[in-house]
């Protein structure tokens, strides 16, 4: 793993939304150690947690590799209908888990309750699916022999997940795989481990054997130590590209196969025959959901010349008139940044996008009061070796280039490490999924904003990252694709 300390705050960081979080300097293993989880609206320590020693690990992976045994036997239904428990549960206690986000992360509030509602779909997906997308394939009709080919669980699988989506990361991954006969292994960011022992007594409360799912509380310099011990199977990253690159480092060496959702710097393309009114609304939800903390948020706004004036004009008000405050408020819009050096490392990426040429067009300064506030900002004019043009600002901040023609907006939108998600707006729809064959990305959407969904894949490429999540293609990731020959006719031998 490749750390480095802030020059000012002198803290460990690794990453804008990493699951590995802010710590305070400290030897790599202490005998105990405190992680600590603070509400950033207010700058308050909401709890103080322990970090799980060795012994504390060793045997919860125990449990979680014995109950695995058993897990894997039970019917297919069986675990479909627990899912189906796991659904209720959220739903029922869905006030309880938003407030729980929005505390520890700042989510507001009505975005908090989406979320929730968002999991409960994941899991009634494949409580509805799963045994459909995991049925034996039959190959073809060999004469004399009956072949096809299983889906089989590999064992305990980790996930490594980020504070951004702190339950809709978690089921995103862990619906399909412990429905698949997995058991699933959680290391949550420290940020959010109120939100992981949640999600445990979500299934718990919804009848789970204990050791199906587990959370550990551990930091980012012990992932890789996890990742090499023998009862982790597999492994599910959702964080930065450098955190995508070391745990694929380990996970190669360790020949265990790995899901890494990583970074992303997504074009918003509006063409020179865009629904302008629709895109500019659109277009600023895009870009400060999730307080601008998404990986799949558009963060480059590419702008045809010919309606480049009336675009900007229209998406300033949209910015201008979203309200920032408290996020335990329905009215708030936009709540504070997650942790004190997330609000630091953007507003450093604004300013020196700002001393390299760019204008600043609105915001682009942290509000003068408690909390990590950041208000909606607008950057045009950006030179192409800018960090608004070359790096992922993870907060409500938006570069918007102009760009002369169709082609030129495709090479822009090109012009990136990344390739998670990407937007074209236009009232052309022929002409719009025409240009989806020249972008790469992984998810590319025309009129509507980049979003993910249980019925259809997600992933990335590039810098990206690699592997499929969610639909029938999400669930296969981390099963044993077995071919099965059987050869009938040496019965009558």
């Amino acid at each position: 793993m490749q750390f480095y300390y802030s020059s000012k705050s002198r803290t460990l960081i690794t990453g804008w939304r990493d699951s590995w979080a802010v710590r305070e300097s400290r030897p790599v293993h202490p005998e105990q150690t405190k992680m600590r989880s603070i509400n950033p609206a207010t700058e308050d320590i909401i709890e103080t947690y322990d970090e799980h020693d060795e012994p504390t690990v060793s045997a919860r992976l125990d449990e979680a590799w014995k109950e695995f045994e058993s897990w894997r036997t039970k019917p297919i239904e069986r675990r479909e209908a627990l899912l189906a428990d796991v659904a209720d549960v959220l739903r029922e206690n869905a006030d309880e888990y938003a407030t729980r986000m929005t505390t520890e992360m700042g989510k507001p509030i009505e975005q908090a309750v989406a979320e929730v509602e968002k999991c409960a779909w994941v899991c009634e997906y494949y409580a509805e699916h799963a045994a459909e997308f995991l049925q034996n394939d039959r190959i073809g009709t060999v004469p004399g022999s009956k072949t096809y080919v299983s889906y089989e669980p590999i064992g305990p699988v980790l996930a490594v997940m980020p504070w951004n989506y702190p339950f809709w990361q978690v089921f995103r991954f862990a619906a399909p795989h412990i429905t698949a006969g997995n058991v699933a292994v959680l290391k949550h960011a420290p940020n959010v481990f109120g939100c992981a022992r949640a999600i445990e007594s979500v299934f718990e409360r919804a009848g789970y054997p204990s050791g199906v799912f587990t959370s550990l509380q551990i930091p980012a310099e012990r992932v890789s130590t996890l990742i090499e011990d023998e009862r982790i199977k597999g492994v599910s990253l959702t964080g930065s590209t450098r955190a995508g690159r070391a745990v694929a480092e380990t996970s190669g060496h360790e020949l265990k196969p790995t899901v890494l959702e990583l970074g992303g710097s997504d074009p918003f393309i509006v063409l020179d025959d865009a629904p302008i009114e629709r895109a500019a609304n659109q277009g600023a939800n895009a870009r400060t959901q999730n307080n601008g903390q998404s990986c799949i948020a558009a963060k480059r706004f590419l702008v045809h010349e010919a309606v480049y004036d009336e675009f900007l004009e229209r998406f300033t008000e949209e910015m201008s008139a979203l309200t920032v405050g408290d996020p335990s408020k329905a009215e708030t819009d936009i709540g504070p940044q997650a942790r004190a050096d997330l609000l630091e490392s953007l507003h450093e990426q604004v300013t020196q996008s700002v001393e390299a040429g760019a204008t600043l067009h609105l915001g682009g300064k942290p509000l003068d009061q408690p909390g990590h506030y950041y208000p909606p900002t607008i950057l045009t004019d950006v030179p192409d070796d800018a960090p608004a043009a070359t790096e992922e600002l993870f907060g409500p901040v938006a570069t918007v280039l102009k760009v002369e023609t169709e082609q030129e907006a495709i090479r822009v939108a090109n012009d990136t490490p990344y390739g998670l998600g990407a937007s074209i707006w236009t009232k052309d729809t022929e002409r719009g999924e025409a240009l989806t064959r020249k972008i790469t990305a992984g998810n590319v959407f025309v009129n509507q904003v980049v979003a993910s969904d249980p019925r259809v894949p997600f992933s990335g490429t590039k810098a990206s990252g690699y592997g499929t999540e969610l639909s029938h293609h999400g669930i296969q990731e981390f099963v044993t694709k077995k071919t099965v020959w059987i050869d009938e006719a040496s019965d009558s031998v």
